[in-house]
């Protein structure tokens, strides 16, 4: 609810509904005379609903007559007609106006700090720097320089690309866009030289410019010259330049994990305990004992925030803590089923390494020791290798 409601709802309107053959002629008439209509809604061909203000009511008038059309005020609202409606019930009144003016003061403060977009940096981080450049719970919105904190927070996290901060009701809502890692590559004109960044087998060398130190079939380390910056011309003598060019290549990727054929393993029972806080700002009020009456247990806490409407939040925080109970038991593999249970743990690792790469073999070596197995997973890959080095003149 934006200030222009706020104000609407302090000092009353109506809810009419107006019928008629000359709807549209009835609603730009309105316009034309300032009149203000909010919230039109058709509900057939002849009828509209309609907010209008309570001054505005009489003046309606002489347009329906203009329009031949008819009105009919069909709900009362805001604190006018609340009064109204409890004026014999003071101390209800009363509470009711306390209520008001408190949210009309909360509503002056941020309440709420919504973060989206993250994904490597931590929602923890991104709080912890905004809340160093002075936007943090509570903070008077009128002091919020969203220009400022948006400059010093990308000087302060290089792996930020772009933020936005929008403050809106009660409400924070700070959109940021990372930073994509890209590898250091010089400028066109420096002279340079391409090694490998990885020990491979050679498979395809394409050549743009300098001249081509390996050929298919070759076996390459890490550091090894792949194109160098330079072209020696029998006439023209040795040219130094910026080596391009793509080289393919046969690349490993190992992993390998140990364990034992006897684990101890998280066996989760059917108990589990709730327990419930309010936060008031930052005071925790527990309505618990903080010790669990369970001797091992995972704790899952959640919590939800109150809000009246779509951006206005209450320095108010429910919390739930749930706690459930488990027991170590041991657990006996066979050889097969361990296997199958280190392979697909290695894999998962594994995953982002191999990544867009395509996958030509994979090998899964196994060797039994006195108590378990260890399990060596090896991926071949074709990919394309080799960074930029500038050459030292």
């Amino acid at each position: 609810m934006n200030f222009k409601n706020y104000l609407n709802f302090a000092k009353g309107y109506l809810q009419i509904e107006v019928e008629g053959f000359f709807i549209e002629r009835f609603v730009n008439n309105c316009a034309k005379e300032n009149i203000n209509l909010w919230r039109t809604k058709r509900v057939s061909q002849t009828k509209i609903l309609a907010n209008i203000e309570i001054q505005d009511i009489k003046r309606v008038r002489k347009i329906l007559r203009q329009t031949k059309c008819k009105v009919k005020i069909k709900k009362k609202k805001g604190v006018p007609f609340i009064i109204k409606k409890y004026r014999k019930r003071k101390v209800f009144l009363i509470a009711f106006i306390l209520m008001i003016l408190i949210i009309i003061g909360l509503s002056n403060f941020v309440w709420n700090i919504e973060v989206i977009g993250n994904t490597s940096i931590t929602q923890e981080e991104i709080l912890n720097q905004l809340n160093a450049q002075g936007l943090e719970i509570g903070t008077l919105k009128h002091k919020i320089n969203t220009n400022r904190i948006i400059e010093q927070m990308r000087l302060a996290n290089e792996k930020i690309a772009w933020i936005g901060i929008e403050v809106e009701g009660t409400n924070a809502k700070v959109t940021i866009v990372e930073a994509t890692e890209k590898p250091e590559i010089l400028d066109k004109n420096e002279y340079c030289n391409i090694i490998s960044d990885k020990e491979a087998i050679i498979t395809k060398v394409n050549v743009t410019n300098g001249t081509a130190m390996v050929k298919e079939g070759d076996v390459v380390e890490k550091g090894n010259l792949l194109i160098a910056g330079w072209i020696e011309g029998q006439y023209t003598g040795m040219r130094y330049m910026h080596a391009t060019g793509t080289i393919k290549a046969k690349v490993w990727y190992t992993s390998e994990k140990y364990e034992n054929y006897i684990q101890d393993e998280k066996v989760q029972t059917e108990n589990k305990e709730n327990k419930y806080a309010i936060c008031l700002n930052k005071n925790e009020i527990n309505f618990f004992k903080r010790v669990s009456k369970f001797e091992k247990y995972d704790k899952i806490e959640s919590s939800k925030k109150v809000k009246l409407f779509n951006n206005f939040y209450l320095p108010i925080e429910f919390k739930k803590i749930t706690n459930y109970e488990y027991k170590i038991e041991k657990k006996q593999y066979d050889k097969e089923t361990l296997e199958n249970k280190i392979t697909t743990e290695l894999e998962e690792q594994m995953k982002t390494d191999l990544k867009d790469k395509e996958i030509l073999n994979r090998d899964v070596l196994v060797e039994e020791k006195e108590n378990g197995i260890k399990v060596r997973l090896i991926y071949e890959v074709t990919e394309e290798i080799g960074v930029e080095e500038k050459l030292v003149s």
